[in-house]
């Protein structure tokens, strides 16, 4: 049993402090899920309660923007004046969120059955790395940063999209798109963290719809445990990554990225 409490645990863990941070989660539960093994119906349970935890942690995170969000749509609804800002803010969330829901709807099931295992893991992480050092190069080359608007949210949407794959950070990708466009770093990790919302909840639900579908007794009570060490570890990153990222780079990630996909190709080569 002790055993199995430190399983789940261990789960909640990596699934709070590397959702948030540019180093992939899925990539990492791969990891973690080849080696810790499951019965369907816990692993389904398990995956789509700890993307809820985390989405959670986000709201509480952001409670105050999302108030504001909120409010502003509503005073729009009602025909009253609202700031530009958060309308933009606003109508670039619902663009954003577009491009990676519709392919998570077509190609999550392809994805699932070719792309899941810890070799591409691998690949996808030497690619993010590369791409994230292409970012910081790109980046100290931009003079004029821009504002968000709704042009570079459907391209940070379409970027989005590569998350679907193993080893492909979400927070990663979006990141690093909205500071190839112009946003500033710190603009484009907000934007990233609220774009991340909508998807999250999304997958969370639609995996809680397939675990209904499953006959199967769920341990519920080591599954709220996860959650409550996901939605922790999740705020205290979220919180450390922000203050982070005012400061310094992304080359931290980068090397973590090359050394763990050493590590995983020696491992399973």
């Amino acid at each position: 049993m002790f055993m199995l409490i430190v399983k789940y645990v261990l789960l909640g863990f990596i699934q709070g402090v590397t959702e948030f941070l540019p180093i992939s989660s899925s990539g990492h539960l791969v990891l973690v899920a080849d080696l810790i093994s499951f019965d369907k119906v816990n692993e389904l349970a398990l995956a789509a309660m700890l993307n809820l935890a985390t989405v959670l942690a986000i709201i509480v995170y952001f409670r105050s923007d999302i108030w504001i969000l909120l409010q502003t749509l509503f005073r729009k609804l009602e025909g009253l004046p609202v700031s530009q800002k958060n309308i933009t803010l606003l109508q670039s969330l619902i663009i954003g969120t577009i491009p990676a829901a519709v392919a998570g709807f077509f190609l999550e099931s392809l994805i699932d059955k070719y792309f899941f295992n810890p070799l591409m893991v691998a690949v996808m992480l030497s690619i993010v790395s590369f791409f994230f050092i292409y970012v910081e190069w790109r980046y100290r080359q931009i003079i004029k940063k821009k504002n968000l608007n709704l042009k570079i949210s459907f391209i940070v949407g379409l970027a989005q999209i590569l998350a679907i794959l193993p080893g492909v950070s979400r927070s990663g990708s979006t990141i690093g798109a909205g500071m190839l466009l112009g946003l500033s770093r710190i603009e484009a990790v907000r934007f990233s963290f609220l774009l991340g919302i909508p998807i999250s909840l999304g997958v969370g639900l639609k995996k809680y719809l397939d675990l209904l579908s499953l006959d199967g007794d769920v341990d519920w009570g080591l599954i709220f445990l996860s959650c409550l060490v996901a939605f922790v570890s999740a705020l205290v990153v979220i919180h450390f990554f922000l203050k982070f990222i005012r400061k310094y780079t992304f080359w931290p990630f980068v090397w973590y990225g090359f050394m763990l996909s050493i590590v995983i190709k020696y491992l399973y080569s």
